[in-house]
């Protein structure tokens, strides 16, 4: 596994990719890093040693200005902090990265998957998205599965409101997610 994080602006964020068994690379992370922690406080750190049967020494930290284009899973890096970038300063609205969902559950696989149909600018409720994975009444479960969503951003569950209009939950803080709602020209209730 290869890691780095990456600033945009005040915010950071820890990225990691692999290559799979068909020698793919894929991103298996892009998750907010909290102020003054390293890569290693990552939520999904000790799911993915687990996951695949890594240890520490399985997990190197490359700084973004030393990745090559020369190695497939450090490419897919610089290719992921590229796309953020030009999201950031609202160039892009949709991702187009292989991401690794292996580590969710079927029912997270599928939550994560719906999340990439909200379009850039336009928010939904907990329970629309639950009716959207025919869970009608599991909008608890659902908002559980966003908050396990290993692709911050990149599977945009900043997207997801309350039913009332107000902000609701967010892995990443609430002050990030009304910030990328305000990127993408959103306005909430306080």
């Amino acid at each position: 596994m290869i890691v780095t994080t990456a600033a945009f602006g005040s915010h950071r964020l820890t990225l990691i990719a692999r290559v799979n068994e068909h020698g793919h690379p894929m991103l298996v992370e892009a998750n907010w890093l909290l102020a003054g922690n390293s890569w290693q406080h990552s939520k999904s750190i000790p799911k993915l040693k687990k996951h695949y049967k890594l240890t520490e020494q399985d997990f190197t930290f490359i700084d973004t200005n030393s990745l090559s284009e020369n190695e497939p899973s450090q490419a897919l890096l610089i290719e992921a902090i590229a796309q953020l970038t030009a999201y950031f300063k609202g160039e892009l609205q949709a991702f187009d990265l292989p991401i690794d969902m292996s580590l969710g559950t079927k029912f997270q696989q599928q939550v994560w998957c719906a999340l990439q149909g909200i379009n850039h600018g336009e928010t939904i409720s907990y329970a629309t998205l639950a009716k959207r994975v025919d869970s009608p009444k599991g909008f608890r479960a659902v908002a559980n599965a966003n908050s396990k969503n290993p692709f911050s951003i990149i599977v945009p569950c900043h997207r997801v409101i309350a039913s009332d209009g107000k902000l609701g939950g967010y892995t990443g803080g609430l002050d990030k997610k009304e910030y990328l709602l305000a990127l993408e020209g959103v306005k909430c209730k306080p």
